[in-house]
């Protein structure tokens, strides 16, 4: 099933079933008022959930009505936890170098995390409002998972178990502000602003083949400014799956129900082995900047891209194998931010 919040009815919105094709919704209300409400009692709500997004399926939905993804919040508007990985490890090899940072082996084999700000999430069309354009406000396109509750110390085979919801994210960085903040040694802050999820969450079993209980086998089409910037699977040169993500979050500490673990940026290596090519060029592009401007460094020894300026569109979204789109799009504008 496919589950979305309309910003209408308060801070935390209000829970929506969606049809399959996303043309259709029905309110969930007399079941749940919210996404988070339902995820406190998932196995009490998600069976009459089901039911009821098998009536809008069949056309029978009382109150059902036309679905408009504008109108949406991100699946969650807020969460009790936010944590975002860098399951794609060719892509923390290339920002790394991008700072002149070098990267341990150990990052191969032990996945990097780090807990953002989740209260306050924009909504999927919300501009990215930021007061200086020199922050270097990047775009990261990623997927995630949203949690039933996992238990502290939870092996990966038991915390595959607790994924109920998947999503897309452009995870908002500023990258100019990244190294002095990441050099004190204590973690990103300032550098993470409010992240933005599409509009709608989607079921494990609604992706059919596509997901295989750890990864999502699908190409992620990310554009900017309406020309195709990236399309890199999600399934491919994924160092951690999702549960070795979960389990690594949950190593110290238990996950309450509607947590969000996040891949990281979506990114592959050449086919011929080497940091990517533009799409333009015939590549799979990238799914952000920082990693563009990396490998033009690499290749012509400095970066060509600029990152996003007041102005500029950024859109996320991702098709199954028929071309019709999973969760919605993430289309955001950037806009200088006044008081």
């Amino acid at each position: 099933m496919k589950l979305a919040t309309l910003r209408a009815g308060g801070r935390d919105g209000t829970l929506v079933l969606v049809s399959t094709d996303l043309t259709r919704a029905v309110p969930a209300t007399g079941i749940a008022a919210t996404l988070q409400t339902a995820f406190d009692s998932w196995a009490e709500t998600a069976p009459r959930l089901q039911a009821l997004w098998g009536q809008l399926e069949a056309g029978t939905a009382a109150g059902s009505f036309a679905f408009d993804q504008t109108a949406c919040h991100s699946p969650l508007p807020r969460a009790y936890q936010w944590c975002d990985g860098s399951a794609y490890v060719n892509h923390v090899d290339l920002v790394r170098k991008a700072r002149g940072a070098a990267m341990p082996e150990s990052f191969w084999t032990d996945p990097l995390m780090y807990q953002g700000g989740s209260d306050a999430f924009l909504s999927p069309h919300e501009p990215i409002q930021m007061a200086r354009e020199d922050y270097g406000i990047d775009f990261e396109g990623e997927v995630a998972v949203i949690l039933d509750d996992v238990p502290m110390g939870a092996d990966a085979a038991t915390a595959g178990k607790a994924i109920r919801l998947l999503m897309l994210v452009n995870d908002v960085s500023l990258r100019n502000l990244i190294p002095n903040e990441l050099a004190k040694g204590f973690g990103f802050f300032q550098s993470k602003p409010s992240s933005a999820f599409a509009p709608v969450a989607v079921t494990p079993d609604a992706l059919g083949a596509a997901w295989d209980g750890g990864k999502l086998h699908l190409p992620l089409l990310v554009s900017l400014n309406g020309q195709p910037f990236g399309k890199a699977n999600a399934g491919v040169d994924m160092t951690f799956d999702f549960p070795t993500l979960i389990a690594h979050a949950a190593k110290t500490r238990p996950l309450s129900a509607g947590t969000i673990i996040g891949s990281g940026t979506v990114s592959n290596r050449d086919i011929s082995g080497g940091p990517g090519r533009p799409v333009a060029e015939g590549g799979l592009g990238y799914s952000c900047i920082a990693e563009v401007r990396m490998v033009e460094t690499l290749l012509h020894g400095g970066a060509r891209t600029p990152f996003l300026r007041f102005g500029d569109r950024v859109r996320i979204e991702m098709l199954d194998a028929a071309g019709a789109s999973l969760f919605g799009a993430i289309e955001q504008s950037v806009e200088a931010y006044t008081v």
